[in-house]
């Protein structure tokens, strides 16, 4: 039997972590044998086109706006059956539940990634209700494999775990220590209050505060976009925070990453955090909250520090810990990279995405049937 047809179903061309690792999953399905073909239900800001175009993707993009899910379905509907795929494939929950609805009506097997270690509780409710409708759940990380079966109720038997990054050891390096008398820590994400940055504000509102010396030589920085930034500009000037830059998307995240000389990644809830993988691949000592995957993947002390999340005085501290020896600060970064280059390999990625095909190849799928009943919910 011919290897499967694949329709990778996403929410959008929008730039961000989600968007980095589908071409590099879309390879190795391909190296699997597969044909595939990627559908975004909407465009957005259109960034992540080119990296699919880079590497050569089929896709295609609904011109359907963000919320408009009636509309997506029906131009899914059509290319789905000009398609015919034998596998629906997707990813976040917009893409899930219509993939899902889609599957169900032409009678073709669902595989559903799950990446977020936390869902809004009405997407949690949802995805709950649909779950048996998708024939295999593949989690980006363990915790996020564990997430799915305790608030999902999916059978663990039926989630498989593909971590959706791996490391690149040609990957820019970031040079510590520096000799210019300033740290320089980032961050790269969306700007939303998952991501815990206006505990960042509040933590550097208590780094001026108890130690001015490491103040006045810190600067952070944030690469991303979203609608929390006025929120966050706010806050800075309420505590009087002088050393914090939003400076917007980052087209280049391993130049935005080799230029820092540490990484932090507040954030409330995770999965895998990309971002954070990336930091360390550029070695980079990162200072981490403890949710989702990062503290599975940061040695504590040894690759960087880890902090409860939401909680400012930690995070200031560790800061300050940081800043005030750079030398071990360095050495942290030199051994985090090490780590990730060994934990995160390309052979490690490629393995746990064919093991993941060559469960779907075990299901025998054929074409399937692209005829709609008379009770179709979405007419052309």
């Amino acid at each position: 039997m011919s290897g499967p047809r694949i329709a990778y179903i996403i929410n959008s061309l929008e730039g961000g972590g989600a968007a980095l690792p589908v071409p590099d999953v879309i390879g190795t399905m391909i190296r699997s044998g597969a044909q595939v073909r990627l559908f975004a239900l909407s465009r957005r800001d259109g960034r992540a086109a080119s990296a699919l175009d880079a590497a050569g993707i089929d896709y295609r993009v609904s011109e359907a706006g963000k919320s408009d899910h009636l509309a997506a379905a029906r131009w899914l509907r059509r290319e789905l059956k000009a398609f015919g795929p034998t596998v629906i494939w997707t990813s976040l929950t917009q893409a899930t539940i219509i993939g899902q609805i889609m599957g169900l009506l032409m009678r073709t097997p669902v595989v559903s990634w799950q990446h977020n270690a936390y869902l809004k509780p009405a997407n949690r409710r949802l995805l709950a209700l649909t779950r048996r409708l998708s024939r295999l759940w593949v989690a980006d990380s363990r915790s996020v494999a564990a997430l799915t079966h305790s608030q999902l109720g999916i059978d663990p038997a039926d989630i498989m775990i593909w971590p959706l990054f791996h490391a690149d050891p040609d990957a820019p390096a970031s040079l510590l220590p520096r000799n210019d008398g300033m740290f320089r820590i980032g961050s790269l994400g969306r700007l939303h209050p998952n991501k815990g940055y206006d505990i960042l504000v509040a933590a550097l509102a208590i780094v001026s505060r108890d130690a001015p010396e490491v103040a006045g030589r810190l600067q952070v920085v944030i690469g991303g976009e979203g609608a929390e930034r006025d929120r966050l500009t706010g806050l800075a000037s309420q505590y009087g925070v002088t050393n914090l830059l939003l400076a917007g998307y980052q087209a280049s995240p391993r130049n935005f990453l080799a230029g820092l000389d540490g990484y932090i990644q507040p954030s409330r809830a995770e999965g895998l955090c990309i971002a954070a993988h990336e930091a360390m691949q550029a070695g980079l000592p990162v200072i981490v909250s403890d949710v989702g995957e990062m503290p599975h993947s940061v040695l504590p002390g040894e690759t960087g520090l880890i902090v409860p999340p939401e909680d400012a005085q930690a995070l200031a501290s560790a800061i300050i810990a940081l800043v005030r020896d750079p030398a071990r600060a360095g050495s942290m970064g030199a051994s985090g990279r090490a780590r990730i280059l060994s934990e995160f390999s390309a052979a490690r990625f490629e393995a746990a995405g064919r093991a993941v095909m060559a469960r779907i190849s075990e299901w025998g799928v054929a074409a399937p049937r692209t005829g709609i009943s008379k009770n179709n919910p979405l007419p052309d």
